[in-house]
């Protein structure tokens, strides 16, 4: 059980915060490249508490900017996109991606102001199909060789969904492997047709001909192991299903606020937990395919049946009582809120409260991974705090040597899970037209 004091101090990530300068050590997800359209490239996006505005200049380079324009305050988010940089509304004073003041049109003729302005710009990269950004000080740490960075764009697909909570319980969902057992129960697992989002998560389990959800229904006390790893923590969880067969799922929590999970036997999901403040936050994920390309109008719209534009909030969710039906309950799913586990656990976490209460909590063994990630956030706050790099902060050398991180969900031996898991991922990546061409992780 937390006291108060350690829930206030692993939550809180606004500028003055201790884990706020932990989080300030890492790239962000800050937008999705499709939010910054030709007809007008520009957005406001707030990230760990703090307020910017996102643009592409005529040039097609990508600037992230404090929002407040630096003259007298006015909102930058509005401006004009022209003369290679932006315009305030205001007085005109222009910016270029890089917060040099171009102009100051006001200013008497020979004035040098624009000279002595600056406005605070923070370095941003696109990596298949989602726009980071860099909000520390100093150098920033490069980028792991993941898969999800590493595939081609036609096998990669980006999205994002706002949450109405912390983004420290969104993240936690991801790392809990019992909780699928009961929250994503259905009755009618046999027949997994629909273009319904969540429907594609009842495919079958690799080397079986039973889908997940059934798998992790009917075995409902998992065994469960964490080890700690280079990028964070891998996750196992085994369900016995007869002497001679274990059902299979290997899942990874990457420091600070991502995991990497199956969503069926060739398409990973990466997904990032990234707060907008204390009380909200979006995920944003890669949906990465080892096999056949993906048909990336297809799944943009499977996923708009879910999430309404422009700010990508669920429509269904606490507004409309997550479209809880007693009737389906009875017969259909465990929740009764529909086949879209996105909307379970959208419930999970809000029901929570906008940030959980964690003196509260009593954990048990399926919390066995909450528990490790939760120490090693806690580690990780007093490294900074002692002025130390923390985890996953990378160099070039250290980016390129960690890669994957290997996800499974399959049908294995009972006696030998081990060496199935490693097998499979290795098959996978030698049939995959462009994982064939990396190294596997296992073998690097």
């Amino acid at each position: 059980m937390m006291s108060h004091e350690q829930n206030e101090l692993i939550t809180r990530v606004g500028p003055r915060t201790k884990c706020g300068a932990l989080m300030r050590h890492y790239w962000h997800p800050v937008a999705l490249a499709d939010e910054l359209p030709d007809e007008r490239p520009a957005k406001a996006v707030r990230v760990l508490g703090q307020d910017f505005v996102l643009f592409r200049d005529e040039r097609g380079r990508h600037g992230l900017l404090d929002r407040g324009c630096p003259h007298r305050g006015a909102d930058l988010a509005y401006g004009r996109l022209e003369n290679g940089g932006l315009r305030c509304l205001f007085h005109g004073w222009l910016f270029d991606v890089d917060g040099k003041c171009l102009e100051t049109p006001a200013e008497p003729d020979g004035s040098v102001l624009c000279q002595r302005v600056r406005q605070k710009s923070y370095p941003v990269v696109v990596k298949n199909g989602i726009i980071f950004a860099w909000l520390g000080e100093g150098e920033a740490p490069a980028f792991p060789d993941f898969d999800c960075f590493l595939a081609p764009a036609t096998h990669a697909f980006a999205f994002k969904g706002m949450i109405d909570c912390n983004w420290l319980q969104a993240l936690e969902v991801g790392i809990d492997p019992a909780h699928a057992s009961y929250l994503h129960r259905f009755y009618e697992d046999e027949d997994p047709s629909g273009d319904a989002y969540g429907k594609q998560f009842r495919a079958n389990s690799a080397d079986s001909n039973i889908p997940m959800s059934r798998m992790m229904r009917e075995f409902d006390r998992p065994t469960i192991d964490v080890e700690g790893t280079d990028y964070g923590l891998r996750l196992f969880t085994l369900r016995k299903i007869s002497e001679k067969h274990t059902h299979v799922r290997v899942t990874n929590l990457v420091f600070p606020y991502a995991f990497v999970i199956p969503m069926s036997t060739e398409m990973t999901i990466t997904q990032w937990h990234v707060p907008i403040d204390d009380e909200s936050c979006y995920w944003y994920a890669i949906f990465t395919s080892f096999g056949k390309p993906v048909d990336h109008q297809q799944m943009r719209e499977q996923r708009l049946q879910l999430y309404e534009l422009p700010d990508y909030r669920p429509r269904i969710g606490r507004q409309n009582n997550y479209g809880y039906n007693v009737a389906e309950q009875k017969t259909q799913t465990f929740t009764g809120m529909g086949f879209d586990i996105n909307v379970h656990d959208q419930w999970a976490i809000e029901s929570q409260g906008r940030i959980q209460d964690r003196t509260r909590e009593h954990l048990g063994y399926s919390d066995k991974a909450i528990v490790a990630y939760r120490r090693l956030l806690l580690s990780a706050i007093g490294q900074v705090a002692r002025g130390e790099k923390p985890p996953m902060w990378l160099d070039p050398a250290r980016a390129a040597a960690i890669r994957g991180p290997v996800t499974v969900d399959g049908m294995g031996p009972t006696e030998g899970w081990e060496a199935y898991w490693k097998e499979f991922d290795e098959h996978r990546r030698k049939e995959s037209s462009w994982a064939a061409k990396t190294r596997s992780p296992l073998v690097a």
